[in-house]
């Protein structure tokens, strides 16, 4: 299965590494790095390290587009970026033994040709032989239905789709009679859509659930220190497993995208999908920027990982139609 994903707001990410984070007062860094980064690089950059050829596509700034390139060119990334005018936005995330905090920037204002031109070259890749990962926040001038209208183009050409986003887009796409095969919301955006609390593991499943019943293969979502919920025809599983050391917790999540995807490149089982992604989120959090440990490594979190099996109930709720 060839697999691509598509960032069209990359970021580099600046971290800076306090002893402790006092508002209103003067830090000193203890360290400062920046990673080429952005929900699709990153998911990338981990399937890379796994041993899985990816594409990327997208809208890079060419100012500052160095950084992106070596990344690329180290982890023999296919780069198809469309190269724009001026720089590519940096983030900043403030860490200290206690927390994370960013600081994300909009991104500069894209042209619709651009964006018209990124989506027909996706297109083009894209066939039966195809997972498409679409993730990430959409940059002024790039229309909130960008990613629906992306589902619908891919799906018809056999590709699966396979999203992780939030707000209007996650809306719209969610909304459309096309929806991806694969979604990964955290809690949070989850009730943002279904405009629902979901305080308890039940509410999560019944929510989920009216996505499955609408047509999605697999929902997953994550839950922080609760663990992620997995969803699809084989059942619901609860995956849990402890982080050790925590180097960065910026891009856990779009390491178990990339577990995600990992897992469905192989065929593999909702049992190990639910392994795998998990062990990639939790790995990450042991490494700053978008990098994965050993293969080894992985295999022996995947191994840990806690599964349980959760009963799926529940009538419709918000979202769904009757």
């Amino acid at each position: 299965m060839r697999i691509a994903t598509v960032t069209f707001n990359p970021a580099i990410d600046q971290t800076i590494t306090l002893d402790r984070l006092i508002p209103g007062e003067v830090h000193r860094a203890r360290s400062v790095r920046q990673d080429a980064g952005g929900k699709g690089i990153n998911v990338a950059s981990c399937l890379a390290d796994w041993g899985v050829p990816v594409s990327v596509f997208g809208l890079l700034g060419q100012a500052n587009a160095a950084l992106f390139e070596t990344l690329f060119a180290q982890k023999a990334i296919h780069d198809r970026f469309l190269r724009v005018s001026g720089d590519t936005r940096v983030n900043m995330k403030l860490v200290d033994d206690a927390d994370t905090t960013d600081i994300n920037m909009s991104g500069a204002a894209v042209e619709e040709a651009q964006v018209a031109a990124v989506e027909q070259a996706v297109a083009d890749f894209a066939g039966p032989d195809t997972l498409i990962v679409l993730s990430g926040s959409l940059p002024p001038g790039c229309h909130p239905g960008v990613y629906a209208d992306m589902i619908r183009t891919l799906s018809d050409r056999g590709a699966k789709v396979l999203l992780d986003t939030s707000g209007p887009a996650l809306t719209q796409a969610l909304r459309a009679a096309t929806l991806p095969a694969i979604v990964k919301p955290n809690r949070r955006e989850l009730a943002a859509w279904s405009g629902e609390p979901l305080d308890g593991l039940d509410d999560v499943v019944r929510c989920a659930e009216t996505l499955l019943r609408r047509g999605v293969a697999l929902v997953v979502v994550s839950m922080g220190e609760d663990g992620a919920l997995f969803l699809s025809d084989e059942g619901a599983i609860l995956a849990k497993l402890a982080a050790g050391p925590l180097a960065s917790t910026v891009g856990a999540g779009d390491a178990m995208v990339a577990g995600l995807a990992a897992g469905i490149s192989e065929g593999a089982s909702l049992e190990r999908i639910a392994r795998l992604s998990t062990a990639f989120a939790v790995a990450k959090l042991g490494r700053t920027g978008p990098h994965l440990p050993s293969g080894a490594t992985i295999d022996s979190l995947a191994g840990q990982v806690m599964i349980r099996q959760v009963a799926k109930t529940g009538p419709a709720m918000t979202g769904e139609d009757a």
